[in-house]
């Protein structure tokens, strides 16, 4: 099965549940497959545990975790602790739901800044250091976030470094009233999650993010992303522009979305396209500028809008 042919059997396996999301899924999928890790924020109700569910199912042997973050959650609790066994009289490493091939961390923002942080080192280096020792973080390793943009009462906001660390962000967002219908439907006699079949292997999944890196890009589109990463340190109302890490997840996701069209090299629309999800949520804004309604994709939108495109 060629790279596209295995990407477009994983994200048709997904549309089948989530329905009337496919431009979300397939962006989901790319981060997935450029290795990166997504941060999906929507009110309750849209989908976002369900999208998280039917990824892992359709892929065959991939291990799933999920964590409710809650104000209590302690950092042990999610990378795992030293336990003593009495027999050997010695302590035992207990791995926390951290070391999995797609984790969920369903309303991060309910967790306590000391525990949401527990996760930087994990999303950054694909390692964990527990107790002074460093454990790497095998296999895929995807990491699905969600918060409820609308609920602020018991909530501690993503630091920066934290957002960083996402590849991207994306909305679901409601589906229109004929999609809804067929939602009704098709969960009338059970949810068809619990139906669905696996459509590729994890080692498929590994392939494809090994085949990323084979995807053709230009130096005049490297040039261009970059302009576009620069752009943002230059805009007045930008307290915290992109980072040299945003360039590097734009280009990735580009490359990985190309796998999904079917060329073997990146091209300017593709990047345009992505960039939006890939950079806004990195961008801090003047409060004042935040208080006038100015947001982080109206300023990428900006930018794209007066950047020269490479022909």
């Amino acid at each position: 099965m060629s790279a596209q042919a295995s990407a477009l059997a994983l994200e048709q396996s997904v549309s089948q549940i989530i329905r009337g999301q496919d431009h979300t899924i397939r962006n989901v999928l790319a981060c997935l497959i450029a290795g990166g890790h997504v941060l999906l924020e929507d009110n309750p109700g849209t989908g976002k545990t369900t999208l998280a569910k039917a990824i892992s199912k359709s892929i065959r042997g991939a291990e799933f975790n999920r964590i409710q973050f809650t104000p209590d959650l302690l950092p042990s609790d999610i990378l795992g602790v030293s336990i003593l066994n009495q027999q050997t009289s010695a302590f035992q490493f207990h791995p926390g739901p951290v070391f999995t091939d797609i984790l969920l961390a369903d309303e991060i923002n309910r967790a306590s800044p000391r525990t949401q942080s527990a996760l930087l080192e994990s999303m950054a280096e694909r390692q964990a250091t527990i107790e002074g020792r460093c454990h790497p973080l095998e296999g895929l390793f995807f990491v699905i976030a969600t918060q409820n943009p609308v609920e602020f009462r018991g909530t501690y906001p993503l630091p920066e470094a934290q957002m960083d660390r996402f590849m991207m962000q994306c909305s679901l967002g409601y589906v229109a009233p004929e999609e809804e219908v067929q939602i009704l439907q098709s969960q009338n006699e059970g949810h068809p999650l619990e139906q669905l079949e696996a459509v590729t292997s994890l080692e498929e999944i590994l392939k494809l993010q090994q085949s990323v890196s084979s995807v053709k890009i230009s130096d005049e589109l490297c040039h261009y992303i970059v302009t576009l990463s620069n752009a943002t340190r230059e805009v007045e109302d930008v307290r915290l522009a992109a980072s040299p890490r945003a360039s590097l997840a734009l280009m990735k996701v580009a490359q990985a979305l190309s796998i999904f069209e079917g060329r073997d090299y990146v091209i300017p629309e593709t990047i345009q396209r992505i960039a939006p999800a890939v950079i806004a949520h990195r961008l801090v804004l003047a409060p004042e500028a935040k208080f006038n309604g100015l947001t982080g994709k109206a300023v990428v939108d900006d930018i794209l809008a007066s950047t020269p495109v490479p022909v």
